[in-house]
């Protein structure tokens, strides 16, 4: 009631911003976690000049949509609230500072099925690449973009391709970026996946990001879901590709059945990265060429050892 009594007062909003932020470590308030959201987004829009209020939304929205994903539930966003965070998007992209702030909130916002189909439908993809290849050396902004980017290229309605194909380079440059950071070579491995999965990848990249994803691999070996997304991934591009294939047999900083090995022996009691690394080994298998050479590299003995 205060918000909407003094909507147009700037500093008031930005006080009772703060002041819904702090709430929400008080348990009886997680019914309201939906009204609080709706409240701070409406301000975030009546003062889309302010950045400071800007900011001070975002950070807000972040306590709240954590506090939410804490009690094992999430924060349905209505078209309203998605279409104002868009609209601060749009202000203030060219501050880095923002734009950090914003996409964990997209990040969050977006893995709801209903929120993550009106960001797309409104428009977002493309806002997203713009903000990647501003920030292409801000980890968290790479971390969330590309995890925004999954949620919304993994659906097959209403994806503009072109702009999926545009997404390509810029998530493969994230790789390079970053390739030492696993957290954000996750993300980027998951969209570059999903955009894989979608025929987003030129035929002249096949090779190299077959490579690209060989290395994401061996530098971050200890992350399961990272290694899971880069095997499909690259199942994804060797089931279109023998070119692929050969490239991850002949790879020369090392054969990909070592690599497969490496993996399949780190991770052999998580059958969830075993069976991804099957699929990888399936796909390999239907040329007659590939499969000589992965025999001659006793293959048959791991595949034994996974049955």
């Amino acid at each position: 009631e205060f918000m909407q009594e003094f909507w147009d007062i700037e500093e008031a909003q930005s006080r009772a911003i703060q002041h819904l932020a702090s709430s929400v470590r008080d348990e009886n308030v997680v019914s309201y976690l939906p009204v609080f959201t709706e409240s701070i987004t409406s301000a975030m829009k009546n003062h889309i000049d302010s950045l400071k209020l800007q900011e001070d939304g975002c950070r807000s929205l972040i306590e709240i949509l954590t506090k939410a994903t804490e009690r094992g539930g999430c924060v349905t966003l209505d078209e309203n609230v998605t279409n104002s965070l868009l609209e601060s998007v749009r202000k203030h992209s060219e501050n880095e500072e923002f734009v950090s702030l914003v996409c964990p909130v997209l990040m969050m916002i977006s893995a709801t099925e209903v929120a993550a189909e009106n960001l797309r439908e409104a428009g977002l993809i493309s806002d997203l690449l713009s903000m990647l290849k501003s920030y292409l050396h801000n980890e968290r902004i790479c971390y969330t973009s590309c995890a925004v980017l999954w949620s919304l290229a993994v659906s097959e309605n209403n994806v503009d391709e072109a702009l999926l194909k545009s997404a390509v380079p810029l998530t493969t440059a994230v790789i390079q970026e970053h390739l030492q950071n696993g957290a954000v070579i996750e993300t980027a491995c998951s969209a570059l996946w999903v955009l894989s999965l979608q025929d987003c990848v030129a035929e002249n990249d096949y090779e190299p990001i077959t490579a690209l994803l060989m290395d994401a691999i061996r530098m971050n070996l200890q992350r399961p879901m990272l290694v899971k997304n880069s095997c499909l991934a690259l199942a994804s591009l060797i089931r279109i590709s023998e070119i692929a294939a050969f490239r991850f047999l002949i790879d020369p900083k090392g054969s990909g059945i070592n690599l497969i090995k490496d993996a399949y022996r780190f991770y052999r009691d998580d059958p969830e990265v075993v069976e991804n690394i099957c699929m990888l080994i399936n796909e390999m298998a239907q040329y007659d060429d590939v499969a000589l050479d992965m025999a001659s590299q006793q293959m048959e003995e791991l595949l034994s050892e996974i049955k």
